[in-house]
């Protein structure tokens, strides 16, 4: 089976948004020094605190994030609405102002609001993409999509990718998905929840970390802290277009397909 032109397009892009530099280079860039350095900044107790944090924010999006959208039905011809990127942008700056005028102390607070608002623009990304925000699964694959920081100092560069961090969360996201079908987000403590949420937040934690870190940068400030939430949240935006594109071709083809002709793409941008 062969791609049409538009897919083929669409597809590259997705090869694009999804191969990016890591969160920490884009950050890097803005504030100036390596974010290895940035991270030295922050005080020995912080990554606990950011573990934490970060476990918190991912428990409360996922039963917060997606009540204020109206889903989109694929099977209607209607066109899904455009994500409206923009306010989502601009809400999550200025919960990164106050991180950057409060410093570490005010990541408990800030941490699950811009979480929440970035869940619900992973959403309306993935609508906008035609997915169905009533299906489950795709509800926990907005969840998912925070694990998508970039490859990492820790990875092995010539495996790690997209597909491999995808893969590797496969099984938690279709056991999470059966046990909520049974019996909802009543047992957070669940087994099946409890693997879903520390496998997002085991590679979330690290872009919160860089995000942190580079908060701490002397001088940079309310104002700072507001243009690396920015950042922050376009990234995670670009993996969702990314991961909802590739998603919505897998329907449309086969995964084979479409995974075979994402690393041959992968090859030409390397």
């Amino acid at each position: 089976m062969c791609m049409n032109e538009n897919d083929v397009r669409d597809l590259k892009k997705a090869v694009r948004l999804l191969e990016n530099p890591s969160i920490g280079a884009k950050i890097a860039g803005i504030v100036g020094i390596s974010i290895e350095k940035s991270i030295a900044l922050l005080p020995n107790k912080a990554t606990q605190a950011i573990d934490s944090a970060a476990q918190k924010a991912i428990y409360g999006a996922l039963r917060l994030s997606l009540r204020t959208l109206e889903p989109h039905n694929p099977r209607l011809e209607t066109e899904p609405p455009k994500a409206s990127n923009g306010w989502h942008i601009a809400a999550t700056a200025v919960t990164g102002a106050i991180g950057g005028a409060f410093g570490l102390l005010a990541l408990t607070v800030e941490l699950p609001i811009s979480t929440t608002i970035m869940m619900r623009s992973i959403a309306d990304v993935a609508r906008s993409e035609g997915a169905d925000l009533k299906d489950l699964q795709t509800q926990l694959e907005c969840v998912q999509v925070l694990a998508f920081g970039g490859p990492t100092s820790n990875d092995d560069a010539a495996e790690i990718g997209y597909f491999v961090a995808r893969e590797a969360m496969t099984k938690a996201v279709s056991e999470a998905a059966a046990h909520i079908a049974k019996s909802g987000l009543q047992k957070e403590s669940a087994p099946a929840i409890v693997r879903l949420i520390t496998k997002i937040a085991d590679r979330y934690s690290i872009s919160v970390t860089e995000k942190a870190g580079a908060q701490l940068v002397p001088a940079l400030g309310a104002v700072g802290g507001a243009l690396i939430n920015t950042v922050f949240i376009d990234h995670f935006q670009d993996m969702a277009r990314g991961h909802f594109t590739i998603r919505r071709l897998e329907k449309q083809y086969s995964h084979e397909l479409v995974r075979q002709k994402y690393l041959e793409f992968k090859q030409l941008i390397a």
